[in-house]
């Protein structure tokens, strides 16, 4: 156990990543810690390498270059790209989850949507369907989704109710650390203000630890402690998410942030 004096060990950090596609560069030496109840939002254009680097600390993508460590329930260290597959797989199962721009791909489509909750439950080694059913009908509650409509499937459901029920899914096993790859990218206003306050209410009733990808300046203040911006594959500015936001040093973010400002 930490001393009061020292700062805790983070959850998951982050050492000279490097992402390269041939002669482009996905992402170039990003290294970062994220701590329990931590929320870190990354930010930049299209383009410039929030999503690989999204993809390489969440074990979906190898990186090239650096490494990802993980410190797991048990306070073990564990190097993400050195550790079995089969370990990762149970990892994103139980104490990690991703959460995907497009909700169809982080559901599945032909299953209803108390199946898809109950999926996760049956892979961390529940059995009993009442008990299941149960937990499903809570988390559909949870997500603001009619509990009338547990047996009904994922297309059915609206854009903003598919990305709903995509963090029950993900949420229900309350995991550690969520991915967050433009979780509110083609939504309407109002839902977007909507599913950004349930999304702030579980993060702080759940002590989620988030890194949430996003163009949206907005819902980056909403939600992220601290800020990384990312140009080009590096991240130029990182830091506190209000001094980011309201005193950017880097040109790029300056203009990143004037562009919202203007009318």
């Amino acid at each position: 156990m930490c001393s009061k004096n020292k700062e805790p060990s983070p959850l998951l950090d982050a050492r000279e990543l490097s992402k390269f596609y041939g002669s482009r560069v996905g992402c170039r030496d990003v290294s970062f810690s994220l701590r329990a109840g931590e929320v870190i939002g990354i930010v930049g254009e299209s383009g410039s390498g929030k999503t690989t680097l999204l993809n390489c600390i969440s074990g979906k993508m190898q990186p090239s270059a650096g490494a990802v460590r993980y410190w797991d329930l048990n306070g073990t260290a564990v190097e993400l790209y050195e550790a079995p597959e089969p370990y990762r797989r149970v990892l994103m199962r139980t104490e990690m989850g991703i959460v995907h721009q497009n909700p169809r791909n982080g559901l599945r489509m032909r299953v209803s949507a108390g199946g898809n909750i109950g999926e996760r439950l049956m892979a961390n080694g529940a059995r009993h369907y009442g008990d299941i059913r149960k937990t499903a009908l809570q988390w559909l509650s949870r997500v603001e989704i009619d509990t009338g409509r547990i047996d009904d499937l994922p297309a059915t459901y609206s854009g903003g109710m598919q990305q709903r029920l995509q963090i029950a899914r993900n949420l229900v096993t309350r995991p550690r650390v969520v991915f967050m790859d433009e979780p509110t990218s083609g939504l309407d206003v109002s839902v977007q203000a909507k599913l950004l306050d349930l999304l702030r209410n579980l993060v702080t009733e759940l002590e989620l630890s988030m890194v949430i990808v996003t163009h949206d300046l907005s819902v980056a203040r909403l939600l992220a402690h601290r800020l990384m911006v990312m140009r080009r594959g590096e991240v130029i500015e990182s830091g506190l998410t209000d001094q980011v936001l309201d005193d950017p040093h880097h040109p790029y973010t300056q203009l990143l942030v004037s562009s919202v400002l203007m009318p």
